[in-house]
């Protein structure tokens, strides 16, 4: 009897053991799991409220993410991207949870038209109030119920005065074989075969497929001079002085001539692009209020002025205009007169094409 008495105790401190130990081991588990997986369903981390932004390369002055991040107590996940076309493969293929981001006119037109922008309640934007109103109701976003502008600038030639003695008014000096692999092109399909059509005469709209085979047989006839097709990192190359021409966006030009006096800037006689990027908040944001809090917070005059120092791109904030000084006002690669404007035309959404624009720019980069 007493042997099955310490039988049966030895057996039920063991079946204890066994139990505490499980229990200890799913407690782990549980834990575990809880702190990989502490962002709930609405994006939002250990009860923080998450933003999540998509914008251009170096098209912020951070500092104004930090400042938002602690007037709101909103964590703001911030990542970039190169052009527009990747921004919407990347948002039209579902792998992102973005709630704000910016994008140019032509493919925001674009991104209405697929249903994939939610309207903004503009009560939540009263600084809407500052934006100059020939920046609202564009043909990209005729109601405005979608879009908040947040810079503005036109397409052209930046060039090396110590490196281009010939007269630099035409998109023609790119072809000039004088300057072979002196010349920066645009990692960018738009912009690409955009200045090519106004070399030749079109419209940077075409939909024809001539015009456009015409572009890129004089993409591929230039292509041999061209020493590089170039994204953000064009700014620091020009100022090095590794090339003598370069295409560029305007508000690049004034940052890369305030660093280097030897460049200048031009829209060309054919004209150019005048573009407009603006904020939008993405179909489906978990966080609409906090993107629209966002949206906001950039329209305010201070830190819309921040922003438009740090990047050197035109401001469509009437109050921070008024707050910049005279040398930039009084310059037209930043405020352009409105005599280089009207030959300027905004690109619309090609979407009926793009598969052909496409096709002639992978040719372009495959040839």
């Amino acid at each position: 009897m007493k042997k099955l008495i310490k039988l049966v105790k030895k057996n039920t401190i063991w079946n204890v053991a066994r139990v505490i130990t499980a229990v200890l081991v799913m407690t782990l588990i549980i834990g575990s799991f809880t702190g990989c997986n502490n962002q709930s369903s609405d994006g939002n981390t250990g009860g923080k409220k998450v933003l999540k932004v998509y914008n251009w390369g170096d098209y912020i002055d951070e500092s104004v993410i930090d400042d938002f991040e602690e007037k709101y107590g909103i964590e703001v996940i911030y990542d970039t991207f190169a052009t527009n076309e990747d921004m919407y493969v990347k948002i039209k293929s579902g792998g992102s949870d973005y709630d704000v981001a910016i994008p140019s006119d032509y493919m925001i037109e674009r991104m209405i038209d697929e249903g994939m922008l939610e309207k903004i309640n503009f009560e939540n934007v009263p600084n809407f109030k500052y934006i100059d109103d020939r920046f609202k109701n564009l043909a990209y976003d005729p109601t405005n119920e979608y879009s908040v502008p947040y810079m503005w600038g036109t397409l052209g030639i930046i060039y090396n005065k110590t490196m281009v003695d010939d007269p630099v008014d035409s998109w023609e000096i790119l072809w000039n074989e004088k300057y072979a692999k002196q010349i920066f092109m645009l990692d960018s399909s738009r912009d690409s075969i955009g200045i090519t059509l106004k070399k030749l005469g079109y419209s940077l709209n075409s939909r024809n497929e001539k015009e456009l085979e015409e572009a890129k047989k004089e993409l591929i006839k230039q292509k041999p001079l061209v020493l590089s097709y170039m994204g953000d990192d064009v700014k620091d190359a020009m100022i090095a002085g590794q090339a003598a021409l370069a295409v560029v966006w305007s508000g690049d030009a004034v940052y890369m001539k305030w660093e280097n006096s030897d460049l200048e800037y031009v829209i060309p006689k054919e004209g150019s692009n005048l573009w407009f990027d603006s904020m939008v908040i993405l179909k489906g944001s978990k966080n609409k209020e906090a993107a629209e809090l966002f949206i906001n917070y950039m329209c305010d005059p201070e830190v819309a002025l921040k922003n438009t120092k740090y990047i050197g791109y035109s401001t469509p904030n009437t109050e921070t205009k008024k707050m910049l000084d005279e040398d930039i006002l009084n310059d037209p690669t930043a405020y352009p007169p409105d005599e280089l404007l009207e030959k300027c035309e905004v690109f619309e959404s090609v979407k009926d094409v793009v598969k052909l624009y496409d096709r002639i720019w992978t040719e372009v980069k495959a040839s």
